[in-house]
């Protein structure tokens, strides 16, 4: 396993980390054994960050870290884990809000700190000024009170996202399907400013939530139809090859050196041991160009994400 230092904090992060919202049960059932047989796997095969959030699940996904870390497993990785987003619709950044939603996080996940802490989504909050003021504020004292080494916020839109990473003297941010095959808008308009303030990114969602993988995305994807048929076409393109799409898709993050860590959604070891293949193995160059040539009237489209855009 490859690490590579996340921005400022003094952390060296795998180049591959665990997503939680699958976990969770985001995606469809999946049984503790399942989640422990992958957790477990995955950090013996080198992995040593865990992200998650009290959304996912609505806390099941921490109570099942919580409960598959104990026994010496959570010394053995980094926790990062999301506060503010409570259920699909339901958000609260208040400083009041981001205690209570922290404190259930350390019960559900059996620990007195974390790692990482972030105001999750940012920009489905109704007033802006306030997540980059109050929010950041609160997000600061639970540094001071040591429940949270570092300190972030994440969301989809870019411009707001780096506005946050200007104004509030963040750690660690997740930008999420903004480096992927069809969208590489994140090394170019969001990675400058935080390399230039020592601010770790993590990109998350690297197959573009479903959009980039043999089966599709799912029917409430909010991409355009333009990018969801130029995205079938080169999950086909893949399939012609005797190709996987979303191992190309990986192998694509993976080796961008700029970005510390990729998080994968995996909940089942089957999962798990694709993506490991798929850091492992080199990439074909020709289906590369192909793919990408295929996406081109597409490239960095992006769609509308809370009340602002992408």
């Amino acid at each position: 396993m490859e690490y590579r230092p996340l921005g400022r904090t003094g952390l060296s992060v795998s180049v591959m980390s665990q997503g939680g919202a699958a976990i969770g049960q985001q995606y469809g059932p999946v049984s503790v054994a399942e989640v422990t047989g992958c957790v477990h796997a995955a950090i013996d095969a080198g992995m040593n960050l865990i992200d998650t959030s009290a959304f996912y699940g609505k806390g099941r996904s921490e109570e099942i870290l919580g409960e598959i870390l104990d026994g010496g497993w959570r010394e053995k990785v980094h926790i990062c884990t999301k506060a503010g987003r409570l259920d699909r619709d339901v958000f609260d950044f208040t400083p009041a809000g981001m205690r209570v939603c922290l404190e259930g996080s350390l019960r559900r996940l059996r620990t007195d700190h974390v790692e990482i802490l972030l105001a999750h989504d940012i920009e489905f909050a109704t007033d802006y000024e306030a997540v980059l003021t109050e929010t950041a504020e609160v997000l600061h004292q639970f540094k001071k009170e040591g429940k949270a080494r570092f300190i972030g916020m994440s969301c989809y839109p870019l411009g707001l996202l780096r506005t946050a990473i200007e104004r509030c003297k963040l750690d660690a941010v997740i930008s999420y399907a903004h480096f992927t095959l069809q969208n590489t808008r994140l090394l170019t308009e969001l990675l400058p400013v935080a390399d230039a303030l020592g601010v770790g990114v993590l990109n998350a969602s690297p197959l573009s939530l479903g959009l980039l993988t043999s089966q599709g995305p799912p029917p409430w994807h909010p991409a355009t139809p333009e990018i969801k048929a130029a995205c079938r076409a080169v999950a086909d393109l893949c399939k012609s090859r005797g190709a996987d799409l979303a191992t190309l898709g990986m192998q694509f993050c993976f080796s961008e050196k700029r970005i510390p860590s990729t998080i994968t959604g995996t909940a089942k070891k089957a999962e798990l041991d694709a993506n490991l293949r798929a850091m492992q193995e080199p990439i074909d160059p020709t289906l590369l160009a192909d793919v990408l040539g295929v996406l081109q009237p597409v490239r960095d489209l992006t769609w509308a994400s809370g009340n602002r855009a992408g």
